[in-house]
């Protein structure tokens, strides 16, 4: 039995376009009618609020939790000053019919691994659950290389060659 919801994670290594094939994912996903979340994970130091601003502030004082609500843009916004694994943030998401995931390499949902150079190649050595291949590189290069497993190979740009292997997945 699949989790719901389904989680497709986007990995690949720092500037392969994971931002923007999940950005591009969750525009089809939507425009089909699907209510998706999104989870990205970032190895180095981000921010997200501003210095100055009132969450920043709190976060500052020390709030070990800082929520922010606007009823009129009809937005929340939760900060935690603690690392939450995958699974505890998934949580929040259940509601979600999809759930695209940027990074985390080694959790173990379905995958989609971008692959813009031939060093990344290692990549499909390392990771598990791959579905699908995002290639920047000729679909040659990629069948030839030895962690190639039989995976179907996307060009970077083919989002609806990307969205059957995934609705076929989620169903």
């Amino acid at each position: 039995m699949r989790p719901i919801p389904y989680v497709l994670q986007v990995v690949g290594y720092k500037n392969a376009g994971k931002t923007t094939l999940v950005c591009r994912l969750v525009e089809e996903l939507t425009r089909r009618g699907r209510v998706v979340g999104t989870v990205k994970h970032d190895a180095h130091h981000f921010e997200m609020d501003h210095p100055g601003k009132d969450t920043w502030r709190h976060r500052e004082a020390g709030a070990r939790i800082v929520a922010i609500s606007s009823e009129q843009e009809g937005k929340t916004v939760i900060l935690e000053q603690k690392y939450v694994p995958l699974e505890g943030l998934l949580e929040h998401m259940k509601a979600m019919e999809a759930v695209i995931v940027e990074g985390f390499k080694s959790e173990g949902y379905p995958k989609i691994v971008i692959i813009r150079k031939p060093d990344d190649l290692v990549l499909l050595h390392k990771v598990t659950g791959v579905i699908g291949i995002a290639s920047w590189l000729p679909q040659e290069v990629i069948r030839e290389s030895e962690g190639y497993r039989g995976h179907p190979i996307y060009s970077i740009d083919d989002v609806q060659g990307m969205m059957a292997l995934v609705e076929g997945h989620m169903e």
